[in-house]
């Protein structure tokens, strides 16, 4: 789950499973205890290194910060200390997430058109000054690929706050699909069509033969009273 610092930088909270070598679900050796995951994290994580652009003749990469906590997720952060479930994590993840969503100072809820509409926004100076790199930056060719300006409003960072492993949990698009179908399922059948006409064309004059019988019937006293009154 990726959170926003109140210095505008992204921090990222994980929570790593390790499962036996048959894939999900199935049992880790039994030497694999929580003390050597955790090891071997902070050792991953002090290796990691993605290779980032060259910019003015100089080349940069992105590694970790050094503030890594590495922490073990034991029964007693759970209501109750029961038995940790697969809901119960979600729910200690769900908690984290609305806890990065209000202590975020910064993002816009849209994207930007114009620089100058962040002049109409009541944001940090800091913040300010963020959005005004990542949209500046986005006019570079070399780095037209990232779409800063696309997502300037979020400080530069174009990233879901919560990424999920295809293996262990589903994905976005998943989710996505599930609910149209709910939706599909529980939507009531549209009642009788209406047929609608977008093309006029000519029947003829007058009126059908029994509007006719009836406007005699109808106008004929009234032709009589005329008459009698002009005599």
């Amino acid at each position: 789950m990726a959170a926003y610092q109140r210095r505008g930088l992204i921090h990222f909270h994980a929570v790593i499973r390790l499962d036996g070598p048959a894939g999900s679900y199935t049992p880790p050796p039994s030497w694999a205890t929580p003390e050597i995951l955790a090891d071997a994290i902070r050792t991953a994580v002090a290796l990691a290194c993605v290779d980032g652009p060259d910019i003015e003749r100089r080349t940069y990469s992105f590694t970790f910060g050094n503030q890594i906590d590495t922490k073990i997720i034991q029964s007693s952060a759970f209501d109750g200390g029961t038995t940790i479930t697969e809901g119960k994590v979600a729910g200690y993840i769900a908690k984290y997430a609305t806890k990065g969503a209000e202590g975020a100072t910064g993002p816009l809820d849209r994207r930007l058109k114009l620089i100058a509409e962040l002049g109409q926004e009541d944001i940090p100076d800091h913040a300010s000054r963020m959005i005004r790199t990542a949209w500046t930056l986005g006019a570079r060719r070399d780095l037209k690929h990232l779409r800063l300006r696309a997502w300037a409003h979020m400080l530069g960072f174009r990233g879901h706050f919560s990424t999920k492993t295809r293996t262990y949990s589903t994905t976005l698009g998943a989710l996505r699909h599930a609910r149209a179908a709910w939706h599909r399922r529980h939507t009531p059948a549209p009642g009788p069509s209406t047929l609608v006409l977008a093309r006029w064309a000519f029947d003829g004059i007058g009126l059908p033969p029994s509007l006719e019988h009836l406007a005699a019937l109808v106008g004929g006293p009234v032709r009589q009273e005329g008459a009698t009154a002009n005599a």
